[in-house]
């Protein structure tokens, strides 16, 4: 699910959503961890990379409703 306005979303659907993508970056994190090979850590990391940065756009999103 790729997300591009946080702001539409309860906030309960948002610490949901902050949840899964913690528990999937943490998935990637482990099988790059059991992997090998060029091609496997290149997809581990842009995965990783488009997580976190989800992560982060819905972090920030959480952290401006708890200061309004």
């Amino acid at each position: 699910m790729s997300l591009t306005d946080p702001t539409v979303l309860s906030t309960s659907d948002l610490a949901d959503r902050i949840a899964i993508l913690r528990d999937n970056i943490r998935q990637i994190t482990e099988q790059a961890a059991s992997q090998s090979g060029a091609a496997d850590e290149e997809r581990n990391a842009d995965r990783l990379a488009q997580q976190s940065e989800e992560l982060e756009i819905l972090l920030k999103e959480q952290e401006r409703r708890l200061n309004k």
